[in-house]
């Protein structure tokens, strides 16, 4: 898990709203399904490789695409579903997340040589 405040809450946050979305589309009670666990698997990797570190935006207002296509889709199906629901079980973790939504947005710098 990331060392920092930010990116240990973005992963709790990704696997509250994993787990109240295999819940309710796939029967999950405890533990996540077989392809909801690989979903959370691909999304901490990835936010352990954010280029952004502790100073990441919310993944809607990144420039940085670090989620495939396809995943990307399915988190967003995650995010859509499960975002709303997260007040009731989860306040402080959706109250930061809101919080988040409103941090400026890093420039990615390039290195020279790259462009």
């Amino acid at each position: 898990m990331p060392s920092g405040q930010r990116l240990e809450r973005e992963q709790k946050t990704i696997a509250a709203m994993l787990a109240i979305y295999c819940r309710d589309h796939h029967g999950g009670r405890r533990e996540l399904c077989e392809d909801c666990a690989r979903l959370l698997d691909y999304a901490r990797r990835r936010l352990d490789r954010c280029p952004f570190q502790e100073k990441k935006p919310a993944c809607n207002r990144c420039e940085v695409h670090c989620y495939s296509a396809i995943q990307r889709e399915r988190v967003r199906a995650v995010m859509r579903y499960a975002g709303p629901r997260m007040i009731l079980p989860h306040p402080i973790l959706s109250l930061w997340h809101l919080i988040d939504t409103w941090r400026p947005v890093p420039r990615l710098l390039r290195h020279k040589g790259t462009e």
